[in-house]
């Protein structure tokens, strides 16, 4: 076996395992569900433990340097204050709707988020899509159009599921970081906020962290390392295997989510939304089909 398959096949595991980690948040999020904590006050616990543990990670790498650099460039720093803001929201959004028997919504969301990439990229890089981008994009519209109209449906959580991480990529996509330094600096800028929230609801006698049971106070302890494990897999991956590739291999989160939501969890999918979906799916083979010719023809070339 050479170098280059060889590092290709790890790549290929590291974004897999990646891709995986993210699929099975539903059910790692589980414990805390029908606690009384809700999804605002695990987001700021989310948080606080991200940032706690990408801080160590980041240390341990020898990476401090850079951090700090980005802390002293204000214009990259600004960057990573609106993409900070749009991936909280993208967290709390998620929160709420995986705690509150929306899992299907959630990962309708990230089955379209790809597509959303393809509109903000001609709407704000104008990177002009191809055909069969842009067909995708369309039967993606039909299908939540379907979703509204016929089937009397507003999916909101996956619509902003979609909206707040296409921002939060296309903000990303204006600031040059590795994604560990990106997300230990998005993080820090949310702890103030994290705390202020949490001290707040304790002076109110909300604050349930104390007095959860072992099992959901581990969860929200974990939420830190299973928020930034993924993102090293990702960078790692990402190293390895081509965009193309990642682009296929990110369809498996949102399709574990999907049969987690309907089989485990028995979330109710009616004719009405399934056709909806189908509108969905549909746009996306056709995507990952003009991927694959794309991938095909740079390789003749």
């Amino acid at each position: 076996m050479n170098t280059q398959t060889d590092e290709y096949r790890k790549g290929l595991l590291y974004a897999l395992g990646c891709y995986l980690i993210w699929g099975m948040f539903p059910l790692y999020w589980y414990p805390v569900t029908g606690t009384a904590i809700g999804a605002d006050q695990i987001l700021a616990q989310r948080i606080c433990w991200s940032a706690v543990f990408a801080l160590c990670i980041l240390v341990i790498k020898g990476q401090a340097v850079t951090l700090w650099q980005a802390v002293r460039n204000r214009k990259l720093l600004l960057t990573f204050v609106g993409s900070a803001f749009a991936i909280s929201l993208n967290w709390l959004v998620y929160l709420w709707a995986i705690t509150n028997n929306h899992i299907l919504d959630a990962s309708l969301g990230y089955f379209i988020s790809p597509l959303v990439n393809v509109l903000f990229g001609f709407l704000f890089f104008k990177e002009k899509p191809n055909r069969t981008q842009l067909l995708a994009v369309v039967l993606a519209v039909v299908g939540i159009l379907w979703l509204v109209v016929p089937a009397g449906y507003i999916p909101w959580v996956s619509l902003l599921l979609a909206g707040s991480f296409g921002i939060y990529s296309l903000l990303r996509k204006r600031a040059p970081l590795d994604a560990l330094t990106g997300m230990t600096l998005e993080t820090l800028v949310l702890v103030p906020f994290a705390l202020a929230y949490l001290f707040w609801v304790a002076q109110r006698g909300g604050l349930v962290f104390g007095s959860l049971a072992l099992l959901p106070l581990a969860v929200l302890i974990g939420s830190g390392v299973v928020t930034v494990l993924p993102l090293l897999l990702f960078a790692a991956g990402a190293k390895r295997i081509s965009m193309s590739d990642l682009g296929m291999i990110q369809y498996v989160s949102p399709s574990m989510q999907f049969f987690l939501g309907l089989i485990l969890f028995g979330e109710a999918f009616s004719l009405q939304r399934f056709t909806g979906y189908a509108w969905v799916w549909l746009g996306i083979a056709v995507y990952l089909f003009g991927a694959v010719l794309a991938k095909k023809k740079a390789r003749v070339i």
